[in-house]
């Protein structure tokens, strides 16, 4: 009932514990809090935020337009209402190394197990678009360090990301995360790699865990869970599935009702309101106080038309 029985500095150790090479734990990308209960109900290793879905949610393109408020108001709702550990995408920082700094405390003490910083140019893009610039190497290295810096609670996970493969090539991706792991990264996301291969290039070169992105649409393919283990990754993320689907679903359920005047071609798709209620868990709050909630929760869907009232 209400939000997580975990602390966020166990949900910080049980991330630590988790994260070994080849381990290649799933976090599915969560769009709102409810969502981050789902996934916690399917048995996932832990919660990704994602700094597009967060943009995204807002109407906003991926290029930087979003607050370090925003991101870090929005990622603890989220992360409050699961037991798993949440990772967030911190873009750049939100400025230069002080906010930097900044950025990390205010992200643990919303609740968050980890963030990930990137090597980007202000304002930045989505990893998987063309046209990317990164910082030099020592702009980067100034960043990890202020994050790595900051932290209060030590297990608190910073997470280096390079975005140079897509600009200068796989060579300039190892050693840049070998410079950011000497800066004080605990981790490192190398973003778009073009194969297994690369991804196994970057875990072999470094001695922390890494972190493989499987976004749709994007510049490496959607590799099977075993495949990224076999190369050596500790983490996979599936940022943008969730808000996509979603999405998709809600286009669909519009065109219905403009279409045909009525919603009920996909009534049978959507999410019943008996699993609805199951979800935020309803009788537990029946439970806790009959005198204020004295409903009845549905436990059968008699037909659709009455199960998604």
């Amino acid at each position: 009932m209400l939000y997580s029985t975990k602390t966020p500095d166990a949900k910080r150790a049980a991330l630590r514990e988790m994260l070994t090479p080849g381990a290649a734990r799933q976090f599915p990308g969560a769009f709102n809090p409810l969502s981050a209960k789902l996934i916690s109900e399917k048995n996932f290793d832990g919660v990704y935020i994602s700094g597009a879905v967060l943009a995204n949610d807002l109407g906003l393109p991926d290029i930087g337009l979003t607050s370090l408020t925003e991101v870090a108001t929005r990622a603890g709702q989220i992360a409050r209402m699961t037991d798993l550990p949440s990772i967030v995408d911190a873009d750049t920082g939100f400025g230069e190394p002080m906010n930097v700094a900044r950025t990390i405390q205010e992200l643990e003490y919303a609740g968050l197990a980890g963030c990930h910083i990137e090597d980007q140019f202000n304002p930045k893009r989505c990893g998987h678009l063309d046209g990317k610039n990164v910082v030099d190497t020592e702009t980067m290295l100034k960043r990890i360090a202020a994050a790595a810096d900051a932290r209060i609670d030590a297990n608190f996970l910073i997470m280096a990301r390079t975005d140079i493969r897509a600009v200068e090539g796989l060579d300039s991706a190892v050693d840049r995360a070998k410079a950011m792991v000497d800066a004080g990264a605990d981790a490192i996301f190398p973003e778009a790699m073009k194969n297994v291969a690369e991804f196994e290039a970057i875990c072999n070169a470094v001695d922390v865990p890494v972190l493989a992105n499987m976004t749709e649409f994007g510049k490496s393919e959607l590799f099977k869970r075993q495949e990224l283990a076999d190369a050596g990754v500790a983490l996979i993320i599936y940022p943008v599935t969730l808000l996509r689907s979603a999405m998709g679903a809600a286009e669909r359920v519009l065109d219905a009702i403009s279409e045909d005047g009525t919603q009920q071609r996909e009534v049978d798709n959507m999410l019943t309101r008996s699993r609805l209620y199951e979800l935020v868990d309803y009788e537990a709050y029946n439970r806790f106080d009959t005198g204020i909630f004295n409903f009845q929760v549905p436990t059968l869907d008699i037909d659709s038309n009455s199960a998604n009232l």
